[in-house]
């Protein structure tokens, strides 16, 4: 007999509200069995969604990880799903990279300008001093 979880279970493992689970269920990332009103998660379920956070947290779109799911369930072997994988993950490194830069110049700009703004304040300082003296 195969190991199944509750929601519950499921929400505790993984540190995540019942809700998130449910939502990754109506996006078609999981697909429990219902015992009545209960959901029961198989352990194909747990992997998909272990899988799924942790492209979550790589940045990559539900929409994407359900793509992903989906080309592993169709391929023969698994060379198409790593290649898939792997220009997915290239893209997100060229997006991160480029949030980088992007990053960076904004935090000169603010070196820049956090620096004007303490020369001004520091100039009228001494104006004000000059003046009450």
């Amino acid at each position: 007999m195969s190991a199944v979880y509750s929601i519950r279970d499921l929400a505790r493992e993984f540190a995540v509200t019942t809700r998130t689970i449910r939502h990754y269920e109506e996006q078609g990332l999981l697909s429990p069995k219902r015992e009545g009103a209960v959901r029961v998660f198989s352990n194909r379920d747990r992997v998909r969604l272990k899988l799924a956070l942790r492209g979550k947290r790589l940045g990559f779109p539900l929409n994407e990880i359900r793509e992903l799911f989906q080309l592993y369930d169709l391929a023969k072997d698994e060379k198409g799903q790593l290649m898939e994988f792997l220009a997915k993950l290239e893209k997100r490194r060229a997006t991160l990279e480029q949030q980088r830069e992007d990053i960076a110049v904004m935090l000169n700009e603010i070196t820049f300008f956090s620096g004007q703004c303490q020369r001004l304040i520091a100039s009228n300082a001494n104006k004000e001093g000059q003046k009450a003296a």
